[in-house]
């Protein structure tokens, strides 16, 4: 049996956090990469850059090199196919890492935007659903801002590894 990253445990962990996580899952697919455009404009003022250096970027050869060298429209679809946890190379490659190099993907998939990873329309119009979104996730403290870009981070892409039950779960304790 497969399953989706969608269903990992989510690292937001207060009302507000968990209340930013559920308005991105509501946004359709172009309109959550809308919002993750907008949150790393905004990185360093009001949002609170992640530590790059907390990633392992020789982790992500395919999404951060040969990505890279696809046209805008491929770099798209991988993009789309990520955001809505598909099976397909690419997502699995997403779904295999750990949230730090999630963040680290998106992140250098942002600062090359316009440049060598497609760019956002010019014509495109945010809606209101995507300003209030960021203008919740600007009100957040760091802890918060961390913790809802690795819950959405850790959402996205696919994966066919399936969590460890707990003692909760199967009713046994572990043996040695």
């Amino acid at each position: 049996m497969t399953v989706s990253a969608n269903q990992r445990t989510s690292q937001a962990l207060s009302n507000e956090t968990i209340k930013v996580v559920e308005g991105f899952n509501a946004l359709e697919t172009d309109a959550k990469l809308a919002w993750f455009y907008f949150v790393y404009e905004k990185m360093g003022k009001s949002i609170t850059p992640a530590a790059p250096e907390a990633a392992e970027p020789e982790l992500a050869p395919m999404l951060l090199g040969d990505y890279f060298k696809l046209s805008p429209e491929q770099q798209l679809t991988i993009m789309r196919d990520i955001v809505e946890g598909k099976d397909t190379e690419y997502s699995r490659a997403y779904g295999a890492i750990k949230e730090n190099n999630q963040l680290l993907v998106w992140y250098a998939w942002a600062v090359s935007m316009g440049d060598t990873v497609v760019g956002m329309p010019d014509n495109y119009k945010s809606t209101d659903a995507i300003d209030n979104l960021l203008s919740h996730t600007e009100q957040l403290d760091f802890e918060g801002q961390i913790s809802v870009f690795r819950t959405i981070a850790g959402d996205m892409g696919y994966s066919d590894v399936q969590p460890i039950e707990t003692q909760a779960e199967t009713g046994k304790t572990p043996s040695l």
